[in-house]
Order: C-alpha cells, then structure tokens, then sequence
C-alpha cells in the first residue's frame, strides 16, 4: 500500500510539519512519500503529478489557507482515480468534519485531533480489517452514512518519533524555513483562536528538542519559526531554550510566539544582555486595547506589562518585534479601533500586522456570531464583512489602511520619512495611514502595480496636495530613504537632482582632497541612533578610512545631494523611543522652530559598496564647510 501526504503551502518557502510528523510515525511500517505544493500551483498540475505517483492513499494536511484549492483537487483526484483513499487532517476540518464530508463526497475519511497515532491505526485498518469503527479520533463513511468516532486520548509528546531527519529535506534546508514545535497547546482561552479548543499546554522533552535543533543548524536550517502558541509560558524551559539557541545558534534566525505582559524582568534582562542582534524575532499578538473587548472574548491582557516588555526589548536593539491587531472584535468600533491602533504603534514596532476577525470552524466567537450580529464570508478565510458597531464601509476604509501600512511600514522603504510624518506632521499614525489609504483607493493606484520609484512619488504626491507643510524637509528624508533603498548607486533618481555636473563634481573633489571632512561627528548615527529604524545604526556610521577615498571612486559609487536643511537636527527629532498610554499626536518638539528654519544646508553623501555588507554609507557635512 503506497501513501502520499500532501499539503498545499500559502509559499514555496514553507514547510509542512504536520505530513512530516506523520511520516516519521508510521514510514517503519508503511510506504510514504510526502508531496508539497503551493497553492498558487495549477490545480490540474498537481493533481498529474499525484496521479503520476500511483497512490492508494493521499493524505491532505488542511488549513484556512489552502481548504478551498484542496477541495477542488479532490473533486478532480476522485475522478480519475477513483479507487483512492482521501484522508483529512488540520486545524480547518478537525471541529467540523461533518460538514466537510457532507460538502465534499470524494474525502473518505477525517483525522480530528493530534494525528499521528490515529493515522497510523486508519492505515492499518486500511490494510487490514478495515475496522473504523475502532480508529478513535477519525471520521468515516458506513454506506451513505457519515461516522464520527469518539476521540482519542492526546499523545504522549516523548512518544512521537522525530520529523526533523529526513535525508531529503537536506538539501532544502537553507532555502525554506524550517517550522519546529516545543509544545502543544495553549494556556488561554481567548475565543477567536483555535489554540484555546485544546486545554492544557504538552512538553516535548528539552534534551530531544535541543538535540533536533542542533542536527538542524549543523546541516544549513537558516530559518526555523517555532509553532508554540505561547513559546515563554513556561520561563524556566523558555530561558533554557534562549541559552542554548544563543550559544548554539550558527547564524540561523529563531522566530517565536511571545505572550509579552507575562515575560519575567530576568528573561528580558538576559536577551538584553546576551542575545546576538538579528538571531531572534517575536511575534506579539495584541489584538486589541480595549477592555470591554478583551474581557468578552476571554482574553487576558494587562496592556501595561506588554507596552514595557515591548520596550524593553527594543531599547536593546537585538530583536525585531512583530506586533498583531484584529479589527472587527466585539465592541471595537471604527473609533475604538483607531485607539488600538495608535496604543500599539506608539511603540514602533519593526511590523505591525493589521489583521480581519475571522470565524474559524470551532471557535467559541463562531457560536456567538448571531450575538454581535457578524455577517462573514461562507467559506474560507471566514473573514468578517459587518458586525453590530463596525459596518461593511468601515472595514473597507481599515482594508485601506492595511495597504499603506504594508507598503510604509513593514516593507522599511521609508523609515525617516514616514517616522517625521508622525511625528511632526499628522495628529497620529493612524490619520496617516488612513488619509494616506483613501487617497490611494481614490487614484485607483490599487489596481495597477507599483515599483519602489512609485512609493515615493506617490507620497509625494499626496503630500504636495493636501497642502502638507514642511515640505522640504520631508522631501529630504524622501531622498535619504531612497538612497538607503539601494545596493548600488542608483541609475535615476524620481526627483529633479539641485546639484548640475560641475557642482557635483566639484563637490566630489573637495571631498577627495579633504578625506578628513568624512571623519567629523556630522553623521545621522551620532545622533539618531535608534531613529533609523530597522537599519542598524551603523549602516550610517563613517567605518571607511579617509585615506582610502580618492576622486575617481567617488564618482563610480557616490551619490550627492544638497538638503535645504540640516539634517542632523532633523534626525535627532524622530530619533529616541516613546512609548505611552497613548503616545501619539504628541509630535517632538525641535530646540528652535524647525531645521530649515537654521538657515543651514546639508550635503548628503552616500557611498556603496563598500564593504561585503553591502549597505550604504552615509555622511551629512554642512555645505559651508565643505566649501571653506
């Protein structure tokens, strides 16, 4: 008996764990192969190539993400192979598998729950007596009858082969990332989230753990994300982990689940202290500020002790931080929402996701949808339209937001501009991206693509005609982004140069005959530091000897503009965390007016590749002492 587990992954770079946990229980005794596709894949495509494999069982790994391309296959799977056996199994048909084989007559069987012993006892029973009425935790068809067995104790973790040492993931390891659980369950009850269905929070013993993430940076992992909902509920397995990772961590990058307001000051202490800068990143679920909110969904959060954690963490500089939010809970309206939004990214954080409430098959919010009157989609995400305070208009105006936010913010194109923009410019993030948002839905810029030029002169744009003030200055912070956007010196620039080819030139040469103009303290990293975002301050700092800086080189990787300002001062303005209650609509006030308001102009020099880093170097010189 050949079977197959497949998946359909959200992305090539992905990696299923569940099929390989799967494998790894039951490849002693019975042919598996796995098969991983994506589900940009053409399903015809992937249905040739399972049918090309001769398989008396497929198996499918089931998520929101892929269901719907998955019930597709199976229509085709069963038609020209009708003699198969289609087995379920995931999150998305675990709560409700009447209704997926009442939906889908081609699934031949269901997996609920932890899957590897009651997949296996199907398999046998496949092989065997054919006796499903005894495999506990499976769903099956008697006739034209659908059976649902009663469900089967959970594994016992250290039970559980590892599935982390298949030979023919080798290969891969270094290009996809590598997904790996410590843990099952989940300590919380929040009742938008599946994790809260399971009670109680299952080990896998440390020693195994540390054994398996070592055998996988040896062999090239890169990235490995870890499944844990809640990675830090246990400090003293959680700081043994932190260590090891740290002393053993061979340039891989570890992402987590952190529950931020219940992190110990002495964790916190430790990863300041000792974790290498880019090794770990946290994944923060926030959701939502509101108490009301989060006291009917069941969600405990002490806002306070998250907001110093976040902190925290980011004054040391060493972990990026992903911050989540989800519109549309109960009792968070258009007005409420836009508190959340500002309570959170008072604290900058590397990424904030803007998510939509969806209504997931087992979740105790679906069984109240009728409550708070959600109106959502039939199938898969599930994404709310309406609710009872946020009506269909106000989740199209936040979807407009999300656009922006991705393209502003967590793409990290326009770090100072978009950080003076908040800070000086619109009364909170959120009116930014919000007005930002409808300007762009209004251009119909949605519906055509966009290249790195175009986000900047469409901010431009915007800006220029709502009449923003300080213009000058942010259109220099426009042009130092820009610049920092690049590996190389770039071809064209979306603005009118100030500098003709003889200013520049004879501008390259004063440099070239004063090297020593480069080594002065007049650098954005003297005194910005943390303000230049998820750049590392010293990509700005002036690492490159004087002496080793001649004419000709400047002209091969120097780009020069003239800021009709000082840019110093106006990075030591967005420069500093601030982090509140609020936090926002509070923009910085300058020593004196504004830095165009100095009568000072700067030369903004940036020069690449001229390390293995590939990051460009920037200097800002006053104009009057480069022409002293």
């Amino acid at each position: 008996m050949k079977i197959v587990l497949a998946t359909l992954n959200a992305k090539y770079i992905h990696t299923s764990l569940a099929i390989r946990l799967l494998k790894a229980y039951s490849q002693h005794e019975f042919d598996i192969q796995l098969a991983e596709y994506t589900i940009k894949d053409p399903v015809m495509n992937i249905a040739s190539d399972l049918f090309g494999q001769s398989p008396d069982v497929i198996g499918f790994s089931c998520y929101i993400w892929n269901i719907e391309e998955t019930v597709k296959l199976i229509g085709i799977l069963k038609k020209i192979m009708p003699d198969v056996s289609i087995v379920l199994g995931g999150p998305e048909v675990s709560y409700e598998p009447l209704y997926w084989m009442n939906r889908e007559p081609g699934i031949d069987f269901i997996v609920c729950g932890d899957g590897e012993e009651t997949f296996h006892h199907l398999l046998e029973e496949l092989r065997d007596g054919r006796r499903f009425h005894f495999v506990y935790g499976a769903a099956y068809r008697k006739g034209e009858e659908v059976i649902v067995n009663p469900p089967r104790p959970k594994s016992d973790l250290n039970t559980l082969p590892t599935p982390h040492r298949f030979p023919e993931d080798l290969p891969d390891l270094g290009k996809r990332i590598t997904y790996f659980e410590t843990s099952r369950g989940c300590p919380f009850n929040c009742q938008f989230c599946l994790s809260s269905i399971e009670v109680g929070v299952r080990y896998y013993d440390i020693e195994r753990v540390k054994a398996d993430l070592l055998y996988l940076i040896e062999n090239g992992a890169r990235t490995i994300k870890f499944l844990d909902r809640t990675f830090n509920i246990n400090r003293e397995y959680a700081l043994e982990m932190f260590r090891f990772l740290i002393d053993n961590h061979g340039g891989c990058v570890f992402q987590f689940e952190i529950t931020a307001d219940i992190m110990r000051p002495e964790v916190l202490d430790f990863l300041a202290n000792h974790a290498p800068p880019g090794i770990f990143r946290f994944e923060i679920g926030v959701q939502s500020t509101n108490d009301e909110t989060n006291e009917l969904v069941k969600r405990r959060q002490n806002f306070a002790k998250l907001s110093r954690t976040v902190m925290k963490i980011k004054e040391s500089g060493n972990i990026d931080q992903h911050l989540d939010l989800i519109a549309g809970l109960p009792m968070e309206d258009y007005a409420t929402f836009r508190k959340t939004f500002n309570d959170v990214f008072a604290m900058e954080p590397e990424e904030l996701q803007l998510g939509f409430l969806k209504m997931l098959r087992g979740t105790g919010l679906r069984t109240q949808a009728a409550k708070y009157e959600y109106v959502y989609m039939e199938h898969a995400p599930y994404e709310i339209l309406s609710s009872h305070v946020m009506p269909f208009s106000d989740i199209v105006r936040l979807k407009r937001l999300e656009d922006v936010l991705e393209k502003y913010w967590n793409s990290h194109r326009l770090d100072h501009t978009v950080k003076y923009l908040f800070r000086h410019i619109f009364a909170s993030p959120f009116d930014f991206f919000q007005e930002f948002g409808d300007y762009w839905e209004a251009r119909g810029w949605q519906k055509i693509g966009h290249q790195l030029e175009d986000l900047f002169t469409r901010l431009n744009e915007f800006l220029l005609e709502r009449g923003t003030p300080e213009m000058e200055i942010i259109t220099g912070l426009m042009k130092l982004d820009y610049f920092l956007g690049h590996k190389y010196k770039p071809r064209k620039v979306w603005w009118e140069p100030v500098l003709g080819k003889n200013e520049w030139g004879r501008y390259l040469r004063e440099i070239a005959e004063r090297p020593q103009l480069l080594g002065d303290p007049w650098t954005p990293a003297a005194v910005s530091g943390e303000s230049v975002g998820n750049l590392a301050a010293g990509a700005l700092a002036p690492e490159i000897p004087a002496a080793g800086i001649n004419e000709r080189e400047l002209q091969k990787y120097a780009a020069l503009e003239i800021l009709p300002f000082s840019l110093t001062r106006a990075l030591s303005s967005i420069s500093g965390l601030r982090a509140g209650a609020s936090g926002v609509g509070e923009a910085n006030a300058l020593d004196a007016g504004t830095p165009s308001q100095d009568g000072e102009s700067t030369l903004l020099l940036v020069l690449y590749q001229q390390d293995e880093s590939q990051k460009p170097r920037v200097y800002d010189l006053p104009v009057q002492r480069v022409l002293q």
